[in-house]
């Protein structure tokens, strides 16, 4: 199934409360941190409402490159 790398590009500090929770839940933390999901429904919600303050790259769904290379 495919990826998608999320990075967190902007600061949720001034956004609404149910956009941090939302960032929250994906596992951003820090600004500039990143999390490896599986494309599906849901996920793509969860970017669609905080499109502004994320910046999304599909991955493959080679587990390889996801994990940074052949094991």
């Amino acid at each position: 199934m495919a990826k998608l790398r999320i990075t967190l590009a902007r600061s949720p500090i001034a956004s609404l409360p149910k956009h941090v929770r939302t960032v929250g839940s994906m596992g951003l933390r820090k600004l500039g941190s990143s999390v490896v999901l599986e494309d599906t429904p849901s996920v793509r919600g969860m970017v669609f409402r905080v499109k502004h303050l994320v910046s999304v790259e599909e991955l493959g769904g080679d587990d390889a490159a996801v994990r940074g290379g052949a094991q």
